[in-house]
Order: C-alpha cells, then sequence, then structure tokens
C-alpha cells in the first residue's frame, strides 16, 4: 500500500505516519508486525481505523485487508517535528529519519497472547524548537479464529528422555540469553525479501498437536521446499546465534537491531557463524529437515522485543 500527504490510517498492527505541506499520516496494517514513517516537515496529521488485527486471525494478505477500511479521520498535532519515539503495548519504538525523504521509521507488533480490547499508541515528538508533544490513539484489537492440525512427529520430540531434557534445558538458556541481547542501532534497510522462493505450507497462528498429546502455536511461515535449497537473509543483520538446537535443529537467528530478529530453523547446512555481518539477500545455509520437522522444509520466525509476530506481514510491508 502507497500511502500520500492527504491521507492516513491506524490499521491493525503497523504503523505509517508521514506528513506533508499540510498533513501526515499514521497507518496500521493488518497482522501481527508494524510499520512506521513519520515526516518531521510541517504539521502532522495522525488517524486511527481499528480493524482486525488479533490474538488469532487467519493470514490474511495486505491488499484484502486494504479494502476493508473506510475513509480515516484525521487527528491534527500543530508543529515541526526534529526527533520522534514511540510506545506500543508497553514496547518502545524505535525512529530513524530517513533524510531523503525526511521521514521517519520504526517497527512495532502485537503477539497472539494480546487479549482483544482497546490500546493504546503512543508517540511522542521534539520540535524544532525544542518543545515535546504526544500524540494518542487508542486502538482495538479483535478476536478471529486461527487453523488447527495434527501432526505426527519422533516420539522423542514429545516424550523427551532425561538426557534430552537436559539438552532443552541447555537451548532454553543459550535463546534466553541470546533474546535478551538488543542493539538499539538499525541495521536492516529497505524492504524484507522472502528468504526463499517457495510455496507457504504452513501459516503463522495455526494450533498443532503432535502425537495426539503435545499442543503448540506455531508462531512463524513453514516454506515447502527440498533439502539442500539455499536460504537468503530477509534482510541486513548480525548473527546472533548459529549452532544446533534441539527443536529448531540447525538454527541461524539474525539480528536487524532495534529488537528485531529473524530466526531460520530446520537447516541441513549453516553458512554463517555468529558476529558475522550478512546483507540482506546473502546465504546463511541450506533447508533441511532437522529438529523436531516431519521433513524438509525452512520455519522462518520473526521475533520483536520479546514476541513473536507474523512474517507475512513484515514481508508484505512496502518500506524504503
Amino acid at each position: 500500500m502507497k500511502l500520500n500527504h492527504s491521507d492516513a490510517a491506524v490499521r491493525a498492527d503497523s504503523i505509517n505516519a508521514q506528513t506533508g505541506s499540510s498533513s501526515g499520516e499514521i497507518d496500521l496494517y493488518d497482522d501481527l508486525t508494524a510499520f512506521a514513517e513519520l515526516s518531521p516537515e510541517e504539521q502532522m496529521r495522525s488517524v486511527v481505523h481499528p480493524e482486525k488485527t488479533s490474538t488469532e486471525t487467519e493470514k490474511t494478505s495486505a491488499e484484502e485487508v486494504e479494502e476493508e477500511h473506510p475513509s480515516p479521520e484525521p487527528l491534527l498535532a500543530p508543529a515541526p517535528i526534529e526527533s520522534l519515539s514511540g510506545k506500543w503495548l508497553e514496547h518502545d519504538v524505535f525512529f530513524d529519519l530517513d533524510t531523503a525523504k525526511t521521514t521517519w521509521y520504526g517497527i512495532a507488533g502485537t503477539s497472539l497472547q494480546t487479549r482483544p480490547g482497546s490500546y493504546l499508541l503512543k508517540l511522542q515528538a521534539s520540535t524544532i524548537s525544542g518543545k515535546e508533544i504526544t500524540f494518542e490513539r487508542t486502538i482495538t484489537i479483535h478476536a478471529a479464529k486461527y487453523p488447527r492440525t495434527v501432526i505426527q512427529v519422533a516420539k522423542q520430540y514429545t516424550e523427551p528422555s532425561p538426557e534430552q531434557l537436559q539438552k532443552v534445558s541447555q537451548d532454553s538458556s543459550l535463546k534466553k540469553e541470546a533474546f535478551q541481547h538488543v542493539n538499539p542501532e538499525r541495521e536492516w534497510s529497505g524492504k524484507f525479501r522472502p528468504p526463499v522462493e517457495a510455496t507457504v505450507s504452513g501459516v503463522f497462528g495455526t494450533q498443532r498437536t503432535f502425537n495426539g498429546k503435545v499442543q503448540s502455536i506455531h508462531q512463524g511461515l513453514d516454506y515447502a521446499v527440498p533439502s539442500g535449497t539455499p536460504i537468503a537473509a530477509v534482510n541486513s543483520g548480525t548473527v546472533l546465534l548459529a549452532r544446533p538446537l534441539y527443536f529448531e535443529g540447525n538454527c541461524v537467528v539474525l539480528d536487524h537491531g532495534q529488537g528485531l530478529l529473524t530466526i531460520y530453523m530446520h537447516l541441513s547446512e549453516i553458512k554463517v557463524k555468529e558476529g558475522e555481518k550478512i546483507l540482506r539477500g546473502e546465504e546463511i545455509g541450506l533447508s533441511g529437515g532437522s529438529g523436531r520437522a516431519t521433513g524438509p522444509h525452512l520455519h522462518l520466525a520473526v521475533r520483536w522485543e520479546g514476541i513473536y509476530l507474523n512474517p507475512a506481514t513484515l514481508l508484505s510491508l512496502k518500506v524504503p
């Protein structure tokens, strides 16, 4: 969706705020990833548009959701803006200025655990005269339904032995330590690209039952690819983790900065090292069926400030 300077909206969970000669915009897209932009020129105008983001949404394209929204109603804030910060569901939203377009950008989102209800989106800006101004808008999150599926996996992944449980515990500690790392500097740049050109075989939010016992929620996208398919980084970042894990199999975690991580699971081979700088589109490994998997595929997950977001939305955002 391309936004112009005379229209603005707040939708499900993406924020897009932009000002022009006499107006600006805030826009929240559907699903669980948010994109924000705000121009520091002239006045800022932002509006809200409640919609179907949810603790339980089925996979929906940005184009399909876009057609559901009525015209937004503006909320004016008077003054040119020099700096911007945000708060969304107790999470900090980082912003960076695109000097070429005089536009501020940031990413935020909501998790599957967020209950339906009304929540405040808060933006705070400093004007060029040094005055602090704030913007608030109530965003309504509605409930919807996700699909369910039943899966058969090796018994060790539903009833692990004491030795295997020890490995699971070690992996949990390792991931916890890694996920606590927050790089305030933005490393991603431009549109997020799919890690592979393939059919999506498993969607975000699916409720899964393993071997008739263990239930979990699928917090990523599965791509149906044969073993050995090259997997690319969805955007630039630093390799935070690159090693085999019990459930995830061979796993790579990329830190894109400002609390945003992407996770690539079940690889047959890892081709990057921890601490390495990676560019968007660069090969990070080969697909496989390692860990808790029924066969070769790629699982892509997106994590932002401790919560999992829908990768499909992040990949659909039209960012500069």
